[in-house]
């Protein structure tokens, strides 16, 4: 399977925008500290990250789909632990 430029261009994105999540995550994760984390951004990001998530699965856009992925993965890690930690 060759990857088109646009398909290139979009997971290059995907990886730029979706790996700033990861130093959040990563730091949330190690530190349960969650205190200037606010919830409201959370939940409104990761509502907005599963509707784009659901776009691309509907136009079969995988660079769209890969970064949705991870990115709400990474964004309800830190959620649950503002739950849980507050």
């Amino acid at each position: 399977m060759t990857l088109s430029t646009i398909e290139i261009i979009g997971f290059v994105a995907a990886l730029l925008t979706t790996g700033s999540w990861v130093p959040q995550a990563w730091r949330t994760i190690r530190t349960r500290d969650t205190r200037s984390i606010s919830l409201w951004m959370q939940v409104l990001f990761a509502a907005g990250t599963a509707m784009w998530l659901t776009y691309g699965l509907m136009i079969s856009s995988w660079p769209v789909v890969v970064a949705n992925t991870l990115t709400l993965v990474l964004v309800l890690s830190i959620l649950a632990l503002k739950l849980r930690f507050g």
